[in-house]
């Protein structure tokens, strides 16, 4: 209904107008995300509230939620946006023709700035908050299947370069690649990397594995 009443607004305007709308409701929808990115990075997930992103935001609450409707709907938003940029990101590193163990190398680098940015404290947030919600899990469940299946395209070709994979599919050397790094961003979120326990190393220690496996079959 918001669409289609926004369509109508729009329709009655001089085409100039309806541009500079379109960028207007562009540019409040883009600040409130930031908003709600700082809300859920100080705050989690349970303790935000449309109402604090408002404020963050400096805009009514009334546009939060003209613009995504509920708090699930809003950090979702942010994680799909984000989520697609990165994934994007991903696409045309592993298409490059560089060594596999450089870009896996740059995937290592790319989930250090994952951290930083607070898109992994975001998609953890909206992992857990989907094991009690139906709605939400259904949403997490469908960015995640991108990664997998990036992941499996590019262990399929790197497969094929190896001669093989021993006795695992594609898939599942993807799954097992997927769940290492999903774990990972757990247990760094929970600090474990300064109490001794050698996440990040052990991550990119993999990368010598394939560099050896790719020199080994010449």
């Amino acid at each position: 209904m918001r669409s289609a009443l926004l369509r109508s607004c729009l329709s009655i305007v001089r085409p100039s107008e309806g541009g500079r709308v379109a960028a207007v409701e562009s540019t409040t929808a883009e600040t409130i995300l930031e908003a709600a990115r700082r809300s859920l990075l100080s705050l989690g997930y349970a303790a935000m509230s449309l109402r604090k992103v408002a404020s963050e935001a400096g805009v009514p609450l009334s546009q939060v939620s003209y613009h995504f409707g509920s708090k699930s709907g809003l950090v979702l938003a942010l994680l799909d946006r984000d989520n697609r940029r990165r994934l994007e990101r991903q696409q045309s590193m592993y298409a490059d023709d560089a060594p596999l163990w450089r870009r896996y190398e740059q995937a290592c680098d790319f989930f250090e700035d994952d951290l930083e940015s607070g898109y992994v404290r975001v998609l953890q947030e909206m992992t857990a908050a989907g094991w009690s919600t139906r709605e939400i899990a259904e949403r997490v469940r469908a960015m995640k299947q991108g990664w997998y299946d990036l992941l499996t395209e590019v262990v399929t070709d790197a497969a094929d370069r190896l001669g093989g994979l021993g006795p695992f599919t594609a898939a599942e050397v993807a799954s097992l690649i997927a769940c290492a790094f999903y774990g990972a961003e757990e247990d760094l979120l929970l600090g474990f990397d300064r109490h001794h326990v050698p996440i990040r190393s052990a991550l990119r220690r993999v990368a010598d594995m394939i560099r050896r496996a790719e020199e080994a079959a010449g």
